[in-house]
């Protein structure tokens, strides 16, 4: 695990994808900065209201986000009903060096969803990244990898807001862990 704090910023020319899930209507801000100028953003779900996917997209123009248990109509505000019923469930990413599959994660296992059923879900996959569970991890032990970002939010943070950034080289796909303090209401 990285601590951006102590961290230089990253001068590669590696194409970086970030990835955060659990955000439940707010972003941590320094969220927010760690993942300005990626390339492409991915959202796991429970995002919890479209101001949240404005915000992303005033960060960068490609933006990925899948629906969570909690990203139905119903629990979004009712003028959101059109955005939140046009997420999908699970979508795919194609990227240099292979495909990066996205969903919630909450159909594998409600309390823990169950790596092998996202590695049988999803064969075609180099990385599969779900969310649901708020604990970050890279499991990178058997193909396809599966990750998760944790929750990028202020909602049971297990020790900080925290997402990942992939970055790629050529067809070299590394996972960076990042996580933060979590920060004191005004």
């Amino acid at each position: 695990m990285i601590d951006l704090a102590t961290t230089d910023s990253d001068t590669s020319s590696a194409y970086r994808v970030a990835i955060i899930s659990d955000t439940h209507g707010s972003v941590n801000s320094q969220i927010l900065h760690a993942i300005s100028g990626c390339e492409q953003i991915v959202h796991a779900g429970d995002i919890c209201g479209a101001h949240v996917l404005s915000l992303l997209n005033e960060l960068c123009t490609q933006v990925t986000a899948v629906a969570g248990n909690n990203d139905v109509p119903g629990l979004w505000a009712e003028i959101e009903t059109q955005i939140v019923a046009a997420l999908p469930e699970v979508t795919q990413l194609e990227l240099p060096g292979g495909i990066l599959a996205i969903e919630h994660g909450h159909l594998h296992g409600m309390h823990k969803p169950d790596h092998a059923s996202l590695r049988a879900a999803h064969p075609e996959a180099r990385a599969i990244v779900y969310g649901h569970t708020h604990i970050m991890l890279v499991d990178e032990q058997q193909s396809p990898w599966v990750v998760n970002p944790g929750a990028a939010g202020a909602t049971r943070t297990n020790g900080g807001p925290s997402c990942l950034i992939l970055s790629i080289e050529n067809d070299h796909w590394d996972f960076e862990m990042l996580r933060f303090e979590n920060e004191v209401a005004a």
